[in-house]
């Protein structure tokens, strides 16, 4: 079910800002330690913590204003809860730098059942916002597999082999700015295989 309209501005803001928060916070206090309940916390897993109620919160106004959530943000969500959750219990940030690499095996790995099956399930996502032919969809989706199953091996290259700083700025610019480039990059398939109302009649 399509959700109501809200300013555009205002919707990025929604998804994009714990994120932008985050990586503020993240630049102040990395180099602080704090101590709670006796127990020593590192500036990142203090910031971790912050960040679950902010991104919560922000999805609740969301869906509050729009009456609708993706699917996508709903996994997104119980990942966050979970794997920052399990970061802030354990104090230990792996957890939370893992959850990238959960995320899109996910998203890949449900793609791939989807081709599997012969649909393109992104199709469904994505509730019909662009017109494709039904190759067009099926092609993007395989090409969208591939990458989201590149971007879980590249984020666990990331986070294991370089600094913590160096993850955080790939997670905050990084990954948004590669989605931003692999849509851009499909103008070809968009143009070959949209559909200005016209049936999907091709083989």
């Amino acid at each position: 079910m399509a959700g109501r309209q809200i300013n555009q501005g205002l919707k990025t803001a929604l998804e994009l800002g714990p994120v932008v928060g985050f990586f503020v916070a993240y630049l102040w206090l990395k180099d602080r330690t704090f101590t709670f309940g006796g127990t020593e916390y590192e500036g990142f897993i203090v910031v971790t913590a912050g960040f679950i109620p902010v991104f919560l919160l922000s999805m609740a106004v969301l869906w509050w204003l729009t009456g609708h959530l993706s699917k996508m943000q709903i996994v997104t969500a119980v990942l966050i809860i979970v794997f920052g959750g399990m970061s802030v219990w354990f104090n230990d940030p792996s957890f939370f730098k893992m959850k990238p690499t959960i995320i899109y095996l996910l998203f890949g790995g449900l793609l791939g059942i989807g081709l599997l099956r012969g649909q393109s399930w992104l199709e469904y996502v994505m509730e019909g916002v662009m017109p494709l032919t039904h190759r067009g969809w099926m092609l993007l989706t395989k090409r969208l597999m591939l990458f989201f199953f590149g971007l879980a091996i590249l984020n666990e290259i990331i986070w294991r082999t370089m600094s913590e700083e160096t993850w955080v700025y790939f997670k905050t610019f990084g990954l948004t700015a590669a989605i931003f480039v692999f849509f851009i990059l499909q103008g070809g398939l968009f143009k070959e295989h949209g559909t200005q109302g016209e049936s999907d009649d091709k083989a």
